[in-house]
């Protein structure tokens, strides 16, 4: 069974596997390294190696291949060796550990050479898409600009008030528009028929080929491993007899490793099951005019055979755009959208509070670092400066005269930027604190002097947590311009009490004012609603009666 016709979309999921197989060979130099040691500290320490080495829970799950399960039988063996092994460690520090670090050394260098290759691939298809919607773009418009040129010359054609030259005019502008939609029709079937020769390509040779050598890597990292264990066992051997017992039973465990068998797992365990995408159709703009209206009401279906593809470019039930190539060989872990825009501010103060208040956090930690690192130069230049000093014959201390103020104007520069961006964290926990502090004036009073039991809980959060969605700008289309993502009303909400919305991000509310719900709450204590006139914002989740709709509706 082959990597590259079973995972043809488990691209990371390869890429990860290959990564980790590498790290279990530098993990199992380490043990023999620290087993070298023990060895010569006799019984106890090699028991304490063993238990160190004993799988975790939490990593029971990375010990489901023959090979990792043959290093765990063999640690278990080690237990019942109790003798100081002078020899075993020589022989295992003197060839399978060398040997090891060469191996981990060649895997890398070749893993990252068939990453190279398939990211290579993977852009060259991207392109290639790209291409392709540039060309189909063109053709619309040359399209759309030929029909427009049509009508023109029809009416002035029927319009006697218009002179033959005119006319003969407008016939000219009517036949240049339509040799240019035939030139671009041309060229959009021809890139078309490049891109689909490239896919079917792509899908069937280049990353075929990639995934196969990938395949091949891993096997043989794994066959090695088995040639590394079964040398450590055979060290133990030849110096211990009287444990040939565990010595066979290490053995046993270095001859249960298959790599076909773990290159089958590696399948059951990634395989999607998803079909290879089928060649892109040729629309043809000139037939499909007919048709223009009923399409407008009956949306048209993607291709069955791409449904499963295209899946991963869809949030909430709302179309976007695609990344990568066509959403394959992507994470399946959800990542955050980071919170993007085009001039960034010094201040950070274009972010949300939460992610503002990181980022001037990290930007201290840079700078207190920077100055450290400064400070150390200095000290070390002025003691060099005294050296040379009470000792001319090693250096002139004038010397250092021009670093040591360079290395003070630097120091005093990160001064004050560590100062200024203090004050730009101080002023954002300022703004946090007014806000947590205004709970109590925000919450509604009861006539008779008691809290009702809703109320108890009724309190602001500090801000939005980044576990919500931020808008973020999309890649535009030629003309620079940007789309935004939008979210599907998933409910309802009624405020119960008013909030001012002063912090940023939120939205002010009237008490039983109604809202649309577009962001539930993330724990974080904050929900996204929006206004019939679109305008949205956080509230808090304890100020608002929720009612969300059937999740199989929304």
């Amino acid at each position: 069974m082959s990597w590259g016709t079973e995972l043809w979309d488990q691209y990371d999921n390869v890429s990860l596997h290959t990564l980790k197989g590498i790290e279990f060979c530098e993990k199992y130099t380490h043990f023999l390294k620290e087993r070298c040691n023990v060895e010569m500290e006799y019984a106890r320490n090699l028991k304490k190696l063993v238990k160190s080495y004993q799988p975790r829970k939490k990593e029971e799950d990375d010990y489901v291949f023959s090979w990792s399960r043959a290093f765990v039988d063999m640690v278990k063996e080690l237990h019942d060796i109790a003798g100081q092994h002078e020899m075993v460690a020589e022989n295992l520090q003197g060839t399978v550990f060398k040997d090891l670090q060469g191996l981990i050394t060649e895997l890398r260098q070749e893993r990252k050479k068939h990453l190279h290759e398939g990211t290579r691939i993977q852009d060259a298809l991207k392109q290639s898409y790209q291409q392709l919607d540039k060309s189909k773009r063109q053709y619309e418009r040359a399209f759309k600009d030929s029909e427009k040129a049509l009508d023109n010359y029809r009416k002035a054609d029927a319009d006697i008030n218009l002179s033959r030259a005119e006319v003969e005019k407008h016939r000219i502008v009517m036949n240049a528009k339509a040799s240019q939609c035939e030139d671009c029709k041309n060229e959009y079937a021809a890139q078309l028929q490049q891109t689909n020769t490239h896919q079917r390509e792509y899908y069937s040779g280049s990353m075929p080929q990639v995934f196969q050598n990938l395949q091949d890597m891993d096997e043989r990292r794994v066959n090695r491993l088995q040639a590394a264990i079964g040398q450590s066992a055979e060290a133990d051997r030849n110096v211990i007899p009287i444990i040939n017992t565990c010595i066979d039973g290490m053995q046993k465990a270095a001859a249960a490793i298959d790599a076909k068998e773990d290159s089958k797992l590696v399948i059951e365990r990634h395989k999607s099951g998803f079909q290879v995408p089928s060649d892109i159709p040729f629309e043809d703009l000139s037939n499909m005019q007919a048709t223009e209206n009923s399409n407008h009401s009956t949306p048209k279906s993607a291709p069955s055979d791409m449904k499963n593809t295209y899946k991963t470019s869809t949030v909430s039930g709302k179309s976007r755009k695609r990344g990568g190539i066509f959403g394959l060989f992507q994470s399946s872990k959800v990542s955050l959208r980071c919170y993007c825009v085009d001039d960034p501010k010094e201040d950070f103060s274009d972010l949300p509070p939460n992610q503002r208040r990181k980022k001037l956090q990290q930007k201290i930690d840079a700078i207190k670092k920077e100055m450290a690192k400064e400070q150390a130069e200095r000290e070390g230049m002025l003691k060099m400066k005294d050296v040379y000093a009470n000792n001319p014959a090693l250096g002139d201390p004038s010397t250092l005269d021009k670093k040591i103020e360079e290395n003070a104007q630097k120091i005093d520069d990160l001064r004050q930027d560590l100062h200024k961006f203090e004050n730009y964290l101080g002023e954002a926990d300022g703004k946090h604190r007014r806000h947590s502090t205004s709970n109590e004036s925000l919450s509604p009073s009861v006539s008779d002097g008691s809290t009702p039991a809703s109320q108890q809980q009724v309190s602001e959060p500090g801000t939005p947590n980044l576990q919500h969605n931020v808008y973020a700008p999309i890649d535009g289309d030629e003309e620079g311009e940007d789309e935004f993502e939008t979210f599907p009303i998933i409910g309802t909400c009624r405020a119960l009490y008013p909030f001012d919305g002063s912090s940023e991000g939120s939205i002010s509310m009237l008490e039983n004012e109604e809202f649309n719900i577009i962001e539930a709450d993330q724990g974080d204590g904050w929900t996204r609603v929006k206004r019939d006139d679109t305008s949205e914002g956080f509230v808090p989740t304890s100020y608002i009666e929720v009612h969300l709709y059937d999740q199989d509706q929304v």
